[in-house]
């Protein structure tokens, strides 16, 4: 679990400072343009074809919801819907806000509502992540500003996900362009418009001048903003060092501590809703999993990994071990019964050789972040006998050995899309859905029955039992909550939210 010292850190950073500092600095506040750096490149901007971090991002500067949840409140409100009323429990009537319109001119109406949600829950749509509009039946046309949403059960956390991530396409123009064009040039209602899309290198976003005056987000402040993908996290500190971008995130805790003796940049620190895991597929439906059909192999795997040391020594900043499927402050997150494994290698080698692997076994470990942290976690495996290779890849290659059943371990995140309900995070991997990797019928029963139960006290006593036998089986082994390192030039006013949604729209210039 070792780590760079920062001495080595901060004399790496002054070789990378001394190399770009020829570069041109076009972002920052004499240009009134906000540039911001990942490492991720968002496979499709289209915000219901990708399930990225970066694309939900993007998704909130350059489209809205139909209600809005405040972060400090917790209360929902008006955004793109003025009021909403429950006819019955499966059935929800909008009044849909009136005078705005889409980046293109087009007039925002109730047909752009119903096309949406009809689109994106039909049978052929290609989205990434279903759970989130699955628990809609069908939209209904009231009137020209009013809808009437049809639950197909009822759906307690529907307003949840009414103010994440469900945002509002332009019937018109969606249906002219199709998912390719409107991949190229997309549109919203949001606080920016996307003026270019560029494969490989990021967006460029500008203010939108017409953005509606009673948004409860209010009005973007800074002119233009651009996301820009640079992969090598040392790349991306010599760009924000030398003023070529304007804010990184997911910086190393030591790399952070060496930024904050910086006087031209801010560095912030804080947890996050965001849990990294190692999936496991159930079924050994390749021989480098077969060893995981056996729950004792997988429980294992479970003690084999030191969390405490992980959240500790790498990740930092308020990271704490996670035993569940959920994170704590998720409406469900019931982890009071649920196996909290202890670190205990010499148990797990026990576990192995009375599941018939006494020498262990080769496998293989799929990851698409933070490679120190799978390399540790290999690391932790080799230590039992399990001998995982390391496959590092792009999250979309990842994804597919996923759901294909060709990978036997991948370690992944998972925000929730920011969603503060058990649902959007337990239910997307434990339901039956592509990215269930074990697939048990008693664990997706209990989950649909929380999903669709309107009595609080017995939603929770369903994903208390859900959770329970998802821990016993050592479906997954749940390792750490995020914490996120934001650094940025310290002419900027940024605030960050536990739910690691950096809102830009709300951003300005000092």
């Amino acid at each position: 679990m070792g780590y760079l010292s920062t001495t080595l850190v901060q004399r790496g950073l002054l070789a990378m400072t001394l190399a770009v500092a020829a570069a041109t600095a076009y972002a920052g506040k004499a240009n009134d343009t906000l540039t911001y750096a990942s490492d991720n490149e968002v496979e499709n901007v289209s915000p219901y074809h990708n399930n990225m971090r970066e694309g939900v991002i993007l998704a909130a500067m350059a489209w809205d919801t139909l209600i809005y949840r405040d972060t400090r409140t917790g209360e929902f409100k008006p955004q793109l819907a003025t009021t909403w009323k429950w006819e019955s429990p499966t059935a929800l009537n909008l009044t849909l806000r009136q005078g705005v319109t889409f980046h293109n001119g087009d007039k925002f109406s109730a047909d752009d509502v119903v096309y949406t949600f009809n689109e994106v829950t039909g049978a052929d749509a290609k989205i990434a992540t279903r759970q989130n509009t699955d628990w809609i039946k069908s939209v209904e046309k009231l009137g020209e500003y009013q809808v009437r949403i049809h639950l197909k059960t009822p759906f307690p956390a529907a307003l949840e996900y009414l103010a994440g991530p469900t945002p509002i396409y332009p019937a018109a123009y969606f249906k002219k362009v199709g998912i390719e064009g409107y991949s190229k040039a997309p549109i919203g209602t949001g606080p920016y418009k996307i003026t270019a899309v560029v494969p490989g290198q990021g967006v460029n976003m500008v203010k939108n001048p017409a953005y509606f005056k009673d948004s409860p987000i209010g009005q973007p402040k800074i002119g233009k903003v651009n996301f820009v993908v640079i992969r090598d996290p040392e790349a991306r500190m010599a760009q924000l060092m030398t003023g070529a971008v304007d804010w990184i995130w997911r910086v190393p805790a030591d790399q952070a501590e060496s930024l904050k003796t910086l006087p031209n940049l801010t560095v912030l620190s804080g947890e996050t809703m965001r849990v990294g895991f190692i999936s496991i597929n159930n079924h050994g439906s390749t021989p480098e999993s077969t060893p995981f059909k056996d729950p004792r192999v997988r429980q294992a795997v479970n003690m084999a990994i030191h969390r405490e040391g992980l959240a500790s020594s790498l990740v930092r900043g308020g990271s704490q071990p996670v035993h569940a499927p959920c994170f704590r402050t998720q409406f469900g997150c019931e982890t009071v019964k649920v196996v909290k494994y202890p670190y205990d290698p010499v148990k797990a080698k026990a576990l192995l050789a009375e599941a018939g692997f006494p020498n262990g076994f080769d496998t293989d470990l799929w990851a698409y972040r933070e490679r120190d942290y799978a390399e540790a976690m290999i690391g932790d495996l080799r230590k039992i006998g399990i001998r995982a290779r390391l496959h590092f890849v792009q999250y979309p290659a990842l994804r597919t050995e996923v759901r294909s059943g060709r990978a036997p371990l991948s370690f992944q995140a998972w925000g929730s899309y920011s969603i503060n309900d058990a649902s959007a995070f337990t239910g997307n991997f434990f339901k039956g859905g592509a990215d269930d990797t074990a697939k048990d019928p008693q664990t997706i029963d209990l989950l649909q029955a929380a999903d669709t139960t309107v009595d609080a006290a017995q939603r929770k006593a369903m994903y208390a039992k859900a959770l329970q036998r998802i821990s016993e089986q050592a479906m997954w082994a749940p390792l750490f909550s995020y914490s996120t390192n934001y650094a940025f030039t310290s002419d900027l006013q940024f605030e960050a939210q536990p739910d690691e949604l950096p809102r830009f729209f709300m951003a300005s210039w000092k």
